[in-house]
């Protein structure tokens, strides 16, 4: 057998117990379900994300801030018909969408769950973009918006800090899809609906398409530039983008010498006047210093 849910095509049979790169066989690991207050602003507003966090990943990067989840380490199991109840006690309590985090490799079962949930609520999936077109588009209909990552251009740094030295190819085509599906930005303020938005409209909230976020890494300056241009030359303002400064240098990044330190105020800065030279104005900015262990949120048994 061959798992074919993501890029890896692991060697193993995830329904027989065997466990390949991402660490989990077929049951589904919830490690938190919970409102979260911390991502953009058109995803979070006043009343939070409804977060669900998978346990394992299919990336696993070196500097991950949810790493303890990321090596599956904790979390509850879950029925598809347990999900589908979370799903529904994350729209009781009030949040503003369901927000599916580190999907990636239970992409069936949420399939599934979502199917079986009576939702008003966008469905987000918040995911690295190392993923499968074909895995993407068993959820064509299902997600409303995708909170994509776009790491790397450099196969080499893909390949040291997160195991994928495909990352770039593979990420770019997984965005594709993600358009494809969500077409432009839709957002809502006051009540009135805001169709192909090529800006973020001030306390809206987005009810369908994408958000490609960057997070800059110390000495990745030439390389967030790579990545900006690709994007704003390929979608335009059709997506929005999300530059992040919120890089945590933890103990386990001691090893790798040019992370063990935050991004400087001047690093953030140079990105930040590239994009606007480039011309974008469909996206996120991160004020103040870079994000402390505070942001990693708490996760349980």
């Amino acid at each position: 057998m061959e798992c074919i849910l993501c890029p890896r095509h692991c060697p193993v049979d995830r329904q027989a117990g065997e466990r390949g790169f991402c660490g989990m066989t077929e049951e589904v690991l919830v490690a938190r379900v919970a409102p979260h207050y911390w991502e953009e602003p058109c995803i979070s507003g006043t009343s939070g994300s409804g977060t669900v966090f998978f346990s394992g990943c299919n990336l696993r990067c070196v500097y991950c801030q949810n790493r303890v989840i990321a090596a599956g380490r904790l979390g509850r199991r879950m029925s598809v018909p347990q999900l589908a109840e979370a799903f529904m006690s994350l729209q009781r309590q009030g949040c503003h969408n369901i927000n599916l985090v580190t999907p990636s490799h239970f992409v069936p079962q949420i399939a599934r769950a979502l199917r079986l949930a009576k939702l008003t609520i966008p469905v987000v999936y918040n995911t690295s973009s190392y993923e499968c077109v074909e895995t993407l588009r068993l959820l064509d209909g299902l997600v409303d918006i995708y909170l994509a990552d776009f790491k790397y251009m450099d196969k080499e740094r893909a390949k040291r800090y997160s195991h994928a030295e495909d990352y770039s190819e593979t990420a770019k085509l997984a965005l594709e899809e993600m358009v494809r599906q969500t077409r432009s930005a839709v957002y809502e303020k006051d009540g009135r609906v805001i169709p192909d938005a090529t800006e973020y409209p001030d306390g809206a909230l987005m009810k369908r398409g994408v958000i490609v976020r960057h997070l800059l890494l110390p000495d990745g300056v030439e390389e967030a530039k790579q990545v900006l241009r690709y994007l704003y030359e390929t979608y335009g303002d059709v997506i929005a983008i999300s530059i992040m400064n919120q890089y945590t240098p933890l103990p386990y990044v001691a090893a790798y010498h040019e992370l063990n330190r935050q991004v400087t105020e001047e690093e953030y800065e140079e990105v930040v006047e590239f994009a606007l030279e480039l011309g974008i104005g469909h996206g996120f900015l991160q004020e103040g210093q870079a994000a402390s262990e505070s942001f990693i949120p708490e996760f349980t048994e």
